[in-house]
């Protein structure tokens, strides 16, 4: 035992060696000194656990709360959460699905899926294999599905669904040997090209609709080869796509940042103004605007018969600016312009401009200040604008059907085509899948190069 000296001589308190243990004081002298036993009892700590005052331990009630709050929390978030999952996250893992999932042939000709999965690659087509092509073809003819395989087989070798329709036609007819009764009726029969299509098709997921949309396809012994340059668009396509929506995303910075700089800079009363301007083009249709372009460009337009009054022109050299690449440029840029300005905005309104005069007064050039220190603090804005117009130029279908033509095409508008025209929406699902993939690569990039933590929108 040591003895504490203590402030009062008549509280004298003693512990152990080892100090306090169990929360317990050792009262050794004047232990009926009530003075000193009720400093004793104040400073005693309770034994076990912290309870509440309706005794339930202090670490459950607070994880009780904790609990409680989280769950309120989620609720406030769900309904926004379940409308992301129902309208964004479901109809992309949709696409993704169908983008590899095609099971009219497997569903249709069960027979021949049969007689390939017992049939390694490489097998000869012998006469079973006919025979079970026979059965599932008055089969489709009784289920009125020859089309639908025809089509399935169409999407990689072009001509096939004539063939299909008009073996399920007279497939009942047929009788063994039925290798020479097919090839008597169609020659196209024995064709290796056919059947290694037919072999892809007898599983309900593959990966031959990313091969298409990127141009390739796989020759008779299933090795993957470049279809023929006739038949080459897809690849063209996407190049095209990149590379305008890139220029469109160039001229909307150029366009946009002295825009964004005179707003940044005015009075608050003159550039609210002239912040209504720019935000008009959202209250008009977007047909309107595309619509009013065609007027403008079109060769007997308005702005072909200004040159030609102005004399800069000839009525016969009137410049074709419509149905080519010229028309969506012009047409998107317009369109795209405020999805850069208020991005540049909200970055350079809260700059000071007082750095640019300190880097002038000592002595930097106006290019100088500009260079080093204002261009700098607008990578922020210049990040998201050009991140938001690019994304959106890549997607955007109704201006370049409207004034693109055959030259202005984006792959969105073939997209729509194979969505609307073709039906081939696993066709379709590929291309936007590659697409999404692009756009999932550019923000990589831009995370890499810059910080997606320096992405501003407002």
């Amino acid at each position: 035992m040591s003895k504490k000296v203590p402030a009062d001589p008549h509280a004298a308190i003693y512990t152990t060696a080892g100090g306090v243990e169990d929360g317990e004081l050792v009262i050794a002298d004047h232990v009926g000194d009530p003075g000193v036993e009720e400093a004793a009892r104040a400073h005693r700590v309770p034994e076990g656990p912290l309870t509440t005052s309706d005794g339930l331990p202090l670490k459950t009630a607070l994880a009780r709360a904790g609990g409680r709050a989280r769950r309120r929390a989620f609720m406030l978030v769900f309904p926004l959460l379940a409308f992301i999952l129902l309208t964004f996250v479901a109809p992309i893992a949709q696409m993704l699905h169908r983008s590899v999932y095609s099971p009219n042939f497997v569903d249709d000709m069960p027979s021949l899926v049969s007689w390939f999965s017992t049939h390694p690659k490489g097998s000869k087509i012998d006469e079973t294999a006919y025979a079970a092509l026979v059965e599932d073809l008055r089969l489709a003819k009784k289920n009125r599905a020859a089309g639908i395989v025809g089509t399935r087989i169409n999407y990689e070798l072009a001509g096939s669904r004539s063939l299909f329709t008009q073996g399920a036609r007279k497939a009942a007819k047929l009788k063994p040997p039925y290798k020479e009764a097919l090839l008597a009726l169609n020659p196209k029969w024995q064709n290796p090209a056919l059947w290694q299509v037919m072999r892809g098709a007898s599983r309900a997921y593959t990966g031959n609709f990313y091969l298409a949309a990127l141009d390739r396809t796989r020759n008779v012994t299933g090795a993957i080869v470049p279809v023929d340059k006739d038949h080459q668009i897809y690849v063209k396509l996407f190049k095209r796509t990149l590379s305008l929506s890139a220029l469109i995303t160039f001229l909307t910075l150029v366009l946009a940042f002295p825009i964004a700089h005179l707003l940044a800079t005015l009075p608050l009363r003159y550039s609210n103004l002239l912040m209504v301007l720019v935000l008009l083009p959202f209250w008009t249709s977007l047909l309107v605007r595309t619509t009013s372009w065609m007027v403008l460009l079109q060769s007997q337009g308005v702005l072909n018969d200004l040159l030609v009054a102005a004399g800069l022109i000839g009525d016969d050299n009137r410049i074709q600016m419509m149905y080519n690449r010229t028309g969506t440029v012009v047409a998107m840029t317009h369109i795209l312009l405020p999805f850069m300005v208020l991005p540049l905005y909200s970055v350079m309104r809260p700059i000071n401009p007082s750095y640019v005069r300190a880097a002038r007064s000592l002595g930097a050039t106006s290019w100088t200040a500009f260079r080093r220190i204002y261009f700098p603090q607008t990578v922020p804005g210049i990040g998201a604008g050009g991140l938001l117009v690019f994304i959106l130029a890549v997607g955007y279908y109704i201006t370049p059907a409207l004034v693109g033509g055959a030259n202005g095409q984006l792959i969105s508008n073939l997209i729509a085509f194979h969505m609307t025209k073709s039906l081939n929406w696993s066709m379709a699902a590929a291309l936007a899948a590659l697409l999404l993939g692009g756009i999932l690569v550019l923000y990589w990039l831009y995370d890499r190069l810059v910080g997606i933590d320096k992405l501003k929108l407002g």
